[in-house]
């Protein structure tokens, strides 16, 4: 079930509720909806599909008044305190983080522009060069089977093969090595991805140690390995090890025949504040809102 806040057109499988009540908005729909999936939760699939009788014969959970009606005052209040404390959640992240600026600067917008235009097939203002990773950061490491029965609960991010939770499997409590924030994995299909913790990794994920490099950088090779490794030529019958990491070769912006890791830098930072901005637009309007109305 979802809350619709502009006209649509429904396919015949979509069953339309149409309230009987008023005030009637969006936060009052969250409520109603929330209800609405616990009371139908896995009730019904392909062979059992929600219909309009099932729709007719379903019956929730609201929150009421002392006099037996429904609280939709209650209601309204409830979702918009909890809106305010994931938007203050949400402003305590962007400013820990440093992600509250999102203007760019004349040296982002021209390396912005340029990597653009190289896209376009324009002037390629962007001199690309192969490297070696091996050459580059040493020789790849492999992590060490860790059984999922001898696993102990505890706080290190456990890494292995897969695209759920970015392959982080578990957290564990065991003595395992410990791979250093700031490197690159690359799991048994080739999927490679960025580490800003301290985490271990069992035998299926190869380690990248750009512990040395500006996290930016890192997270423009971390897409630069994904690229070249991630091929479909490596499965369940075929697995990328270590030694497949030190093998590889990777396209990188160079100058004077070296990775120019500071435009890679200056890349990934105007790449974030392009993304980001919607998001800080978004919470300081929220913040904004929320003001207004404690002041009222």
């Amino acid at each position: 079930m979802y809350y619709q806040a502009i006209d649509f057109i429904g396919y015949s499988h979509i069953q339309h509720l149409v309230p009987k009540f008023s005030p009637f908005n969006k936060a009052i729909a969250s409520i109603i909806i929330s209800a609405c999936r616990v009371s139908t939760s896995k009730k019904y699939d392909y062979g059992n599909k929600f219909n309009r009788e099932a729709m007719k014969n379903t019956t929730i959970h609201l929150p009421i008044t002392t006099s037996g009606e429904i609280d939709f005052e209650f209601m309204e209040s409830f979702i918009a305190e909890l809106e305010a404390e994931r938007i203050a959640e949400l402003e305590a992240y962007l400013l820990a983080t440093g992600l509250t600026d999102y203007i760019l600067t004349a040296e982002e917008k021209a390396v912005l522009q340029a990597f653009r235009d190289s896209k376009r097939g324009g002037v390629d203002l962007v001199d690309y060069q192969l490297f070696s990773i091996m050459k580059l950061f040493g020789k790849s490491t492999r992590g060490k089977r860790l059984k999922s029965a001898d696993r102990i609960e505890g706080t290190l991010p456990f890494v292995t093969a897969g695209e759920a939770n970015e392959g982080v499997s578990a957290f564990v409590g065991n003595d395992v090595e410990v791979f250093s924030k700031n490197t690159i994995t690359i799991d048994m299909f080739g999927s490679a991805k960025y580490r800003n913790y301290d985490y271990g990794g069992d035998d299926h994920i190869a380690v990248v140690h750009t512990e040395n490099l500006p996290k930016l950088a890192s997270v423009f090779v971390t897409a630069a390995i994904h690229k070249s490794s991630y091929t479909g030529k490596f499965d369940y019958g075929h697995n990328f090890y270590a030694k497949d990491a030190d093998e590889l070769n990777i396209f990188l912006p160079a100058l004077n025949g070296k990775p120019d890791y500071a435009l890679m830098e200056t890349l990934i930072s105007a790449v974030q504040k392009v993304v980001i901005k919607d998001v800080v637009q978004y919470a300081n309007r929220k913040i904004a809102a929320i003001k207004e109305v404690a002041l009222k």
